[in-house]
């Protein structure tokens, strides 16, 4: 049986891949009955596409995987905290946990977030956990942004 932190490392490597790639490096991993069924970085740059962050590439593994767009009984892990594009797409997919490393330091992004992810309104609602490996998942952020300066 894997812990939390486990899944978060191989989350870290996938973000590895983007900063080698000069992208911003976001890593995420997809798990299911504590199998990892998908693994991504973010490719925006690559791609020329704003939409290829690491969450929606892995969500389209995932779901390529499973044959089904709905992601019950998943935890998706990322490196950073999701942008609103990426807890809705979370959040359609009815993955049901969230576990991410750091704050994105965005004003309002978590609370922005928290209403996508927990809006009673929708029948679907994300567990959200924080703050695994924090400290590992902002460093390589700060240093691939210390380095653009």
């Amino acid at each position: 049986m894997y812990n939390n932190e486990y899944f978060m490392k191989l989350a870290l490597e996938q973000a590895k891949f983007a900063d080698i790639e000069d992208e911003i490096p976001v890593g995420a991993v997809i798990v299911k009955d504590n199998v990892v069924i998908a693994s991504a970085y973010n490719q925006k740059d690559k791609e020329k596409l704003v939409t290829r962050h690491a969450e929606l590439i892995a969500i389209e593994k995932a779901s390529a995987k499973l044959k089904d767009w709905r992601l019950n009984d998943t935890i998706i892990y990322v490196t950073l905290e999701p942008c609103p594009m990426c807890a809705s797409a979370i959040q359609q997919a009815r993955i049901s946990k969230i576990i991410y490393g750091c704050d994105s330091n965005i004003t309002d992004n978590r609370k922005i977030i928290e209403q996508i992810l927990q809006n009673n309104n929708y029948n679907h609602q994300v567990i959200i956990e924080r703050g695994i490996m924090s400290d590992e998942c902002s460093s390589i952020i700060k240093k691939f942004f210390n380095n653009k300066r």
